[in-house]
C-alpha cells in the first residue's frame, strides 16, 4: 500500500474532523503527504512518492510534530490527546497521512477550545478547516496564521447562529485568499484611470470610475457565484490541479493587463471569465468545511453573502484612497505598474506550484 504526494499544490489546508461524545472528544485528523514532507521530511528517498513503509517510518515523528501544534481543551480543562491509529487516504489534490486522535476531557464540556498551530511558521497562508460534531448538531471553523484558537459552544445552534457562522467563513476566505484578493485587485487598479494611446492618466469623473468598479465586482460576483452553486450541490467538478492554477493564471492576466493592456475597457468581461474559475475555488473550502442536506442552502447563501461582504470591504477601503491618489505619479508608476510587475511575479511563482508540483522555499 502506497500514497503518492499530492499532484497539485492548492493552498496548504488540513482537515479536521472532531466528534464530542459525553466527555470523550474523537479528532480525525488529516494533514497533506506534501506539507508534511516539506516540514520533516518523509519521503526518505527523494523519488516523489511516499510509500506506506516510508510513511510508517514516520509514524512516531509525524505524531509527535502534530500533536505539538493542537490543543483541546473543555471549559478550561485541557483534554489531552493520544494517537489511536495512523491511516493514509486521497483528498482531491493528493495524498493525507490521518491521524485518529482521542481526548479524554473531566466533564462532558459545554465549551470546546482548539488551539491549532499546524505549518503556520512554515507557509502564512496555511487554513486548518475543522468540523465538530456535538448531538446531532455540526459547527465549523476555520484557523489561520492570526485566528489560532477558536471556542465553540457546543449547545445546539440556532439557524441564525449557523447562517452568521457561515457568513464569517465567507468573509474570513476573501480576506485570507491572497490569489482572489490580488486578482480582484488588479482588475480595480485602472478603474481610476483612463487608458489613451501613450499611457494611463488620471480619470475626471468619479461617478465613471465608481460605475466602472461596479461593473468589475457584480462580473466577478455574478460568476463565481454561479460556479460555486453549481459544485457545491455537486453538478460540476473540477480537478483542484486545474482549478488552482487557473486561478494562479487569472492573477498574472489581470496583473499583466495593467503594464501591457489587452482589456482595456470591458474589464468586466474578464473579471466574469475568470469569476467562474475562482467560484470553483471557493467552493473547495465551503466542501471541506462540509454540508448537511439541511442546511445546504442557506449555508451555501450565507458563504456567498460573506464573501460579497469581503469583496465591499475591500473596495469601500480601495477606491476612496486610490482616487484621492490617482493623479500621482506614485499611484500611475509605482501602484500600477510596479505593483502589478510585482503580482505578475508572484502569480507566476504560484502558477508553476500549482500546475507543476514543485515549491519554492524562500
Amino acid at each position: 500500500m502506497f500514497s503518492r504526494c499530492a499532484l497539485a499544490h492548492k493552498p496548504s489546508d488540513s482537515h479536521l474532523a472532531v466528534a464530542v461524545r459525553d466527555a470523550i472528544v474523537d479528532v480525525q485528523w488529516d494533514i497533506a503527504l506534501r506539507d508534511l514532507d516539506f516540514a520533516i521530511g518523509v519521503d526518505a528517498d527523494q523519488d516523489g512518492a511516499i510509500t506506506w513503509d516510508e510513511l510508517r517510518a514516520r509514524h512516531a515523528d509525524i505524531a509527535a510534530y502534530a500533536l505539538a501544534r493542537l490543543a483541546v481543551s473543555a471549559d478550561g480543562d485541557a483534554c489531552p490527546l493520544d494517537v489511536l491509529e495512523h491511516l493514509v487516504d486521497e483528498h482531491t489534490d493528493g495524498g493525507y497521512a490521518v491521524l485518529r486522535l482521542r481526548g479524554t476531557c473531566a466533564a462532558p464540556p459545554a465549551a470546546l477550545k482548539l488551539g491549532y498551530q499546524l505549518f503556520f511558521d512554515l507557509d502564512g497562508q496555511h487554513k486548518g478547516l475543522a468540523r465538530i460534531d456535538h448531538a446531532g448538531n455540526t459547527r465549523t471553523a476555520i484557523f489561520a496564521a492570526d485566528h489560532r484558537e477558536q471556542v465553540v459552544q457546543l449547545s445546539a445552534p440556532s439557524a441564525w447562529t449557523e447562517f452568521r457562522d457561515y457568513v464569517r467563513h465567507g468573509v474570513w476566505h476573501i480576506w485570507i485568499g491572497f490569489d482572489h484578493i490580488l486578482f480582484l485587485l488588479s482588475l480595480l487598479l485602472p478603474a481610476v484611470l483612463v487608458r489613451n494611446p501613450q499611457a494611463w492618466v488620471a480619470a475626471s469623473s468619479f461617478r465613471a470610475s465608481g460605475i466602472d468598479v461596479l461593473r468589475v465586482v457584480t462580473a466577478f460576483t455574478v460568476a463565481h457565484s454561479i460556479t460555486l452553486t453549481l459544485a457545491a450541490v455537486d453538478a460540476v467538478s473540477l480537478p483542484a490541479r486545474l482549478v488552482e492554477a487557473a486561478i494562479a493564471a487569472s492573477v498574472v492576466f489581470a496583473a499583466l493587463n495593467n503594464v501591457w493592456p489587452v482589456v482595456a475597457v470591458r474589464r468586466w468581461a474578464m473579471a466574469f471569465a475568470f469569476g467562474l474559475i475562482h467560484g470553483f475555488g471557493f467552493a473547495s473550502v465551503l466542501a471541506d468545511l462540509g454540508l448537511h442536506e439541511a442546511s445546504r442552502v442557506s449555508a451555501l447563501l450565507a458563504f456567498n453573502l460573506g464573501v460579497e461582504f469581503g469583496q465591499l470591504a475591500i473596495v469601500a477601503v480601495f477606491l476612496p484612497l486610490a482616487w484621492w491618489l490617482r493623479g500621482r505619479w506614485l499611484y500611475r508608476r509605482l501602484v500600477l505598474v510596479a505593483g502589478s510587475v510585482a503580482v505578475v511575479a508572484l502569480g507566476a511563482v504560484w502558477f508553476v506550484e500549482r500546475a507543476f508540483d514543485v515549491r519554492f522555499v524562500a
